[in-house]
């Protein structure tokens, strides 16, 4: 069984960075917290990053995350877009390499496919299907869906971690229910 544990999710953005936390207790998932960091105020981008990296270290003080999971970049046409992109998610990764919490990085394909299904499901299938596994009451839903983006993050790496490992780990069902009693309801 994996320990329990803090996930720090990120959607990174240099208008809009969307994070969730998701607490791990006795292997089942609950959300802490999630929200999102406005940047749209700041005309320097340099200050945006700064401003990055300033909130993810008050997250990481407030809640001890355990482990990152961060949105990787997707290939856009807009180089610029991309390069801006990828300096605010060096900034939300630095910040946690600085207080030495593990990285993990998901494409967003993989992220949509891991809690809708769907590798191209819309922000909002994301968020209802979030809001459904997590029981997160209509009221905490907030408008911005970068910060359930963030919480996709996080409830992707908690998956990814649960997998059970290939190769050696079962070779038949009672292999596997001796090895995983856990699993097994009765």
């Amino acid at each position: 069984m994996i320990r329990d544990r803090i996930i720090l999710g990120i959607d990174p953005g240099t208008i809009v960075m969307g994070y969730g936390i998701l607490a791990v207790e006795r292997n089942k998932p609950r959300i802490e917290a999630m929200g999102v960091l406005s940047l749209s105020k700041f005309d320097d981008h340099y200050v945006r990053l700064r401003r990055i990296y300033e909130r993810m270290t008050a997250l990481i003080d407030e809640y001890h995350p355990d482990e990152l999971a961060i949105e990787a970049p997707f290939f856009g046409k807009n180089v610029q877009s991309m390069l801006k992109l990828g300096r605010a998610q060096g900034a939300a990764i630095t910040a946690a390499l600085n207080h030495d919490i593990p990285v993990f990085e998901y494409a967003p394909l993989k992220i949509k496919m891991a809690i809708t299904g769907n590798g191209n499901a819309a922000k909002e299938q994301v968020a209802g299907m979030l809001q459904h596994i997590l029981h997160i009451p209509d009221e905490n839903m907030l408008p911005q869906l970068d910060a359930t983006d963030g919480l996709a993050a996080a409830y992707c790496h908690y998956l990814q971690a649960n997998r059970p490992k290939e190769g050696k780990d079962s070779s038949n069902w009672k292999d596997f229910i001796a090895r995983h009693p856990d699993k097994v309801r009765k």
